[in-house]
């Protein structure tokens, strides 16, 4: 294996592939990259078993065929260390592998290509493409609600759901729950849900950075994949029963409050400052057009806000997590979002003002 590539075009995907890689592995070879060259073709694979992502350049001058996988960190910040300008000539000299450019030479210990673990094909279910700015904000809208380290491991991920024309993703900690959904080409008769691991969520939406250009995603039984110009992305599912996000939707609530985003969330960050630090918690006190947000801390210290909203019901104290809040508000776009609550004990739904595409639920705390 031989080839020469510009550094820029080498470093953008190295950097997205090696991302996957995982430092600690308890096998060697999956601290590696995959090189393959084929004809002008090289492509670069990084997995941890789960996630596996695959990019792939064009090379401009001719190049020998071959395969091998070295060390995805070390050639990374070899990458990142030679001149913005700098050729790179790699060769693969017996067992190491030989990379140059300029005055600089460096020899990467391999393994064989053999070695490297391929995440096995399934036969895919249904296949769609989307634009990838709109699934992008789809994951944007939804991923901070999906739960880190739950032992209930179906909530370490992100629901997919797609049926005739609508695409949508739901995220829930059990705290609160986000959804967001779009309209999409896809014919599919039934529902079919499937759960992405948390991992692969994230991975997935730092692959999607060009505005206008179109993702094609295949839904396997075992899998997802995501194909654009450049990457080809595959994540394992979570096998597992995602809650019925349905039920969870707060209904009847007789208690509408409009507000200013911008000037709620700023509100709600100051009073944070003041709130306990471990559960976060702040108290809402709603009267005609005016919401009181207040918090305090075992060291009696107190934060008090006052906001102006269009609001014309009974009066209502309920209590929340701070954090929560501010991240709806965090992910929304319009000037206005709408607060939907009923009384004390029952979930609160968040939206924008004049949008129904995005869902948010938090649950109330005792204060």
């Amino acid at each position: 294996m031989h080839f020469t590539i510009q550094r820029e075009a080498l470093l953008k995907p190295l950097q997205l592939v090696a991302g996957v890689v995982e430092r600690r592995q308890t096998l060697p070879v999956l601290s590696n990259v995959l090189l393959v060259v084929d004809g002008q073709q090289l492509s670069l694979t990084g997995t941890d078993l789960e996630v596996e992502l695959v990019g792939r350049v064009t090379l401009e001058e001719p190049a020998e065929s071959g395969e091998i996988t070295v060390p995805a960190r070390k050639l990374m910040d070899i990458c990142k260390s030679l001149p913005n300008d700098a050729l790179i000539d790699i060769r693969v000299d017996e067992t190491k592998l030989v990379v140059k450019a300029g005055r600089s030479r460096f020899t990467l210990s391999t393994l064989p290509a053999n070695d490297f673990p391929t995440v096995e094909e399934g036969p895919g279910s249904f296949t769609f493409t989307l634009v990838q700015s709109k699934l992008r904000r789809l994951i944007e809208r939804t991923s901070f609600a999906m739960a880190q380290q739950d032992v209930r491991y179906y909530l370490n991920g992100m629901l997919i759901e797609v049926q005739t024309g609508v695409l949508r993703a739901v995220a829930t900690d059990g705290h609160r729950l986000a959804m967001c959904s779009m309209e999409a080409g896809i014919e599919q008769a039934d529902r079919h849900q499937v759960i992405v691991p948390r991992k692969g969520i994230l991975e997935l939406a730092r692959l999607l950075t060009e505005q206008d250009g179109t993702v094609d995603i295949v839904l396997g039984q075992h899998h997802i994949r995501a194909t654009t110009g450049e990457f080809t992305f595959t994540s394992k599912l979570v096998d597992g029963k995602f809650p019925d996000y349905e039920r969870v939707l707060p209904k009847g609530g007789d208690k509408l409050v409009l507000g200013d985003r911008q000037a709620l969330r700023e509100a709600f960050s100051r009073t944070a400052i003041l709130s306990n630090e471990k559960y976060r918690g702040i108290r809402l006190q709603l009267a005609n057009s005016l919401l009181k947000i207040q918090a305090n801390n075992p060291e009696q210290e107190e934060a008090e806000e006052e906001v102006v909203v269009d609001y014309n019901g009974g009066a209502l104290e309920i209590g929340f997590n701070v954090s929560y809040l501010l991240d709806v508000l965090g992910v929304m776009t319009t000037e206005q979002v709408r607060l939907i609550l009923s009384d004390s004990n029952s979930s609160a739904l968040v939206q924008e003002s004049d949008n129904d595409d995005s869902a948010y639920v938090v649950m109330p705390m005792r204060l």
